[in-house]
């Protein structure tokens, strides 16, 4: 008689125990959050009781410790024989769903970071903050998405790719009382917190696709899905906000996703954990962070890190200032809800042929083409700056949108598909850290360089040139995305390399403490 299947969560119910503490506490918060509504939903001048408000927290950081701990899978865990090959035995159906699930995961996460574009009024407002005093808001959560980029890519090569989305998925739903907070303090921590998850979201899910789907179309999945999803989570959080602050203010909108949160994690039973990952798990060697940044991965960290931070400065800092610089144009009728809208437009045509060219032509080629678009965008407003015609100012800004949304939509799934197993996950939240990190130092110094002679004129200049030297390194130097594709006994020529690298790091290490003993400071003869 065979034996049960064991449950994709080690300790199933002390994880169901932290969920439901969680949801104890955020539904504590939930009820605060009602009960404002005689005061207009204005919690920064609601009489609380510190003690409940307190046992509510306390609820919610213990559940999402305890149920933290119940998927990470126990150090002696030893993967059964059978997992090795159930890589071929998935169905094209539990691929499909697969793909489906992780789709909406990216979802809820990208509607986190987008709500912030749509509260900052309605909080600047009810706090009774200046312009400089809210801008502190996205600051904060974009560090937090870096650092979550940071930790949570790390945290999937260490512990698994399903523990840290089933851990993100935790945290999300723990900082959807950042709508029941009394202080704009508490409100930044949350959102600190809430950007710690979404940020660990995206490099997690990549790899994770990267390893559970045949390659072939896989590539194309990946940029379709990172595109549509941006997306799909800017026009749900903007819906969302659309139709709820007007009925009961900005708080409302975290709450609001609470519901999808909750189906997430729910769906959790249908995301398995990599089999590549498992099987690298049987190997004794373990591969630290630093060895992005030792040969054979050196030259990919590098183009990877220049591609993804030329984004983030275009992104985060260039566009960020365009709508207020195209605001006092009236005649061009340029505002800045219509930048958001052709921005989410054109993402959904801009992916797609972008995902044909990936699988169909060169990865490398299509990563070139989106960078020369945008660097084209750039010149092209660097040469007649606002002040052209209207069907030139508009095809400008159309292409500058155009190429930044393709090259969100490869740079995520090009990571994934060029690093081997063992730090696929660090590479990607590496690189997902990197792009980010324009959001901390691209508006002040995007601000600097508008107060300068030349105005939006030396900045579109000045953005275009990081730009152009990654494109540049992409053509040169940039990987084959094709040398990632398994072979039938579940390795890669990638995983070869690295195993290779440790393995001379370890014999050099050996013959290192074998020469020179301790207690001996003389050198060998």
């Amino acid at each position: 008689m065979s034996a049960p299947p064991a449950s994709l969560i080690p300790r199933p119910l002390l994880f169901w125990t932290g969920v439901a503490l969680t949801c104890a506490g955020v539904a504590e918060h939930l009820w605060m959050f009602v009960d404002s509504a005689s005061m207009h939903f204005h919690m920064s001048m609601m009489d609380m009781s510190p003690a409940m408000m307190w046992a509510a927290m306390a609820a919610i950081v213990v559940g999402v410790v305890l149920s933290g701990i119940a998927v990470v899978p126990p150090r002696t865990f030893t993967p059964a024989p059978a997992l090795a090959p159930a890589r071929g035995a998935a169905t094209a159906a539990s691929r499909r769903r697969l793909i489906a699930i992780l789709s909406f995961a990216l979802l809820v996460d990208q509607m986190k970071p987008a709500t912030l574009a749509f509260i900052a009024p309605g909080l600047r407002a009810e706090y009774g903050l200046s312009a400089a005093e809210v801008s502190w808001l996205p600051t904060v959560a974009l560090t937090g998405t870096v650092l979550g980029s940071l930790i949570w890519g790390r945290a999937a090569d260490r512990i698994g790719r399903r523990a840290t989305i089933l851990i993100a998925s935790l945290l999300f739903l723990g900082t959807t009382v950042c709508g029941a907070m009394p202080t704009f303090g508490g409100t930044l921590l949350m959102c600190a917190l809430m950007g710690m998850a979404a940020g660990g979201m995206l490099p997690v899910v990549y790899a994770l696709m990267t390893e559970s789907l045949p390659p072939g179309r896989r590539a194309a999945i990946m940029v379709l899905q990172a595109g549509l999803t941006t997306t799909g989570g800017y026009m749900a959080a903007s819906g969302l906000a659309a139709v709820l602050i007007p009925l009961a203010g900005w708080r409302v909108t975290w709450f609001a996703q609470l519901p999808l949160v909750l189906i997430l994690i729910a769906l959790n039973r249908w995301i398995p954990e990599s089999a590549a990952f498992t099987a690298r798990q049987t190997r004794t060697a373990k591969v630290p962070a630093s060895a992005l940044f030792k040969r054979p991965q050196t030259a990919k960290t590098l183009v990877v890190s220049a591609y993804a931070l030329a984004w983030g400065l275009v992104y985060w800092g260039f566009i960020t200032f365009l709508p207020s610089q195209l605001e006092p144009a009236g005649q061009h009728g340029m505002s800045a809800a219509t930048l958001l809208f052709i921005s989410s437009l054109l993402a959904i045509p801009t992916c797609a042929l972008g995902a044909w060219l990936y699988m169909r032509w060169s990865a490398r080629g299509t990563m070139v083409v989106y960078a020369a678009l945008t660097v084209a965008a750039l010149l092209t407003l660097a040469v007649v700056g606002l002040d052209g015609s209207r069907p030139i100012l508009l095809a400008t800004v159309m292409l500058l949108f155009a190429g930044t949304a393709g090259v969100i939509a490869l740079i995520g799934p090009y990571t994934a598909e060029i690093y081997p197993t063992a730090i696929r996950g660090t590479a990607g939240g590496w690189a997902a850290a990197v792009g980010k990190s324009g959001g901390a130092f691209g508006p002040p110094l995007i601000a600097l360089i508008l107060s300068a002679p030349g105005g939006i004129r030396t900045a579109a200049m000045f953005v275009s040139l990081p730009m152009a030297l990654a494109g540049l390194a992409v053509a040169v130097r940039g990987s084959n995305p094709q040398a990632a594709a398994q072979t039938p006994d579940g390795t890669t020529s990638l995983d070869a390399e690295l195993d290779e690298l440790v393995s001379s790091e370890g014999v050099a290490a050996q013959t290192s403490a074998t020469t020179h003993p301790p207690g001996n400071g003389g050198t060998a003869t």
